[in-house]
């Protein structure tokens, strides 16, 4: 499975709003916001988006589908 991408954000105000190929995604808010911030300084800021944004899923349901433990 490839790695996340196409996610941005923004600092606005004491919010932080999470985008995904220009789209809004959602908005962190208060410590939820300060503790994003802080852990983009420390790790790969995409993971981390994707996680938070519920888009972590993506690309490989089609395939997993396809896998022998997952037929009936």
């Amino acid at each position: 499975m490839g790695t996340p991408g196409g996610f941005e954000f923004r600092v606005r105000g004491e919010d932080v709003v999470i985008t995904h190929h220009g789209k809004p995604a959602t908005v962190l808010r208060g410590r939820r916001a300060a503790a994003f911030l802080e852990e983009v300084e420390r790790g790969e800021p995409q993971e981390l988006m994707s996680r938070l944004t519920g888009n972590y899923r993506r690309g490989n349901e089609r395939v997993a589908k396809q896998h022998p433990r997952n037929r009936r």
